[in-house]
């Protein structure tokens, strides 16, 4: 058993500062109710609704060498927690929707947003990583990011290759993910773990209910429409790793991938 947890914040545009400040106090909240694996919101640090791809590329930093990576190491080692959360990465003249993964040993490998919502797509370019599945000892995480959820390939690709959970960093606009997820971690059998963002920029709302689900499609923990909050629940990773429905069906072993595609 272990208990893990999202932080549901309001970052402010293009404040790093602030949003770490806000960020570590979240954290150490869910540290306290005995979190070790803890997700942030989709660009926790720099906010969403960019007007100019100006405004991301002075703020965005790189990975791992940037302001943001190191914050969330220092945070990571002192309270000896693991943390995924979602930043603007900036890599030379490129800028991508990222996901980093830290723990207290450090630095364990980033994720860049597969597939880019909206207006993303005059900031950022399309994630070129593919998924991944950080293994950090006592459980293996998958990273998808936000609209990622829309495509069930997201969360299969990532249950194929072993996620006992799905770290799921988000800025949730419409109202589908929160009715969505649990079937998501239903269908792959894995936890999920939405770490939305709650507030309005620039006349954009964001939904906030936050999300854990297990891979029996139950609502562990939800939060409101309205608050920064953190919720922890305690999961069972053996009930991720068993694909089993009863005696006859197991879900990986009973796919007929040959028949998917036309």
């Amino acid at each position: 058993m272990v208990k893990v947890g999202f932080v549901q914040m309001n970052p402010e545009l293009l404040s790093l500062d602030r949003n770490y400040s806000k960020a570590e106090k979240l954290i150490k909240e869910a540290e306290k109710l005995g979190a070790r694996l803890v997700v942030l919101p989709e660009l926790f640090d720099t906010g969403y609704n960019f007007e100019t791809r100006e405004d991301v590329f002075e703020i965005a930093q790189p990975i791992p060498d940037g302001e943001t990576t190191s914050f969330l190491m220092d945070i990571a080692r002192d309270l000896e927690v693991y943390i995924v959360a979602g930043t603007a990465e900036k890599d030379g003249e490129n800028l991508y929707n990222s996901a980093v993964v830290v723990g207290p040993s450090g630095y364990l490998g980033k994720y860049r947003k597969v597939h880019l919502f909206y207006r993303e797509k005059y900031f950022f370019e399309p994630g070129d990583l593919g998924f991944k599945v950080f293994d950090l000892g006592f459980l293996k995480v998958g990273v998808m990011i936000c609209f990622d959820w829309f495509f069930p390939e997201s969360a299969r690709t990532l249950a194929l290759k072993g996620a006992d959970v799905i770290a799921h960093p988000a800025n949730l606009v419409m109202p589908y993910a929160p009715r969505a997820m649990p079937i998501r971690a239903l269908e792959n059998r894995v936890y999920t773990i939405t770490a939305d963002r709650v507030g309005e920029e620039r006349g954009l709302r964001f939904i906030g209910k936050s999300l854990i689900a297990s891979p029996r499609a139950e609502v562990l923990a939800m939060a409101s429409e309205t608050e920064e909050e953190v919720g922890v629940v305690e999961i069972d990773p053996s009930i991720a790793r068993n694909k089993r429905l009863n005696e006859l069906n197991d879900i990986f072993k009973d796919r007929r991938p040959d028949y998917y595609f036309t």
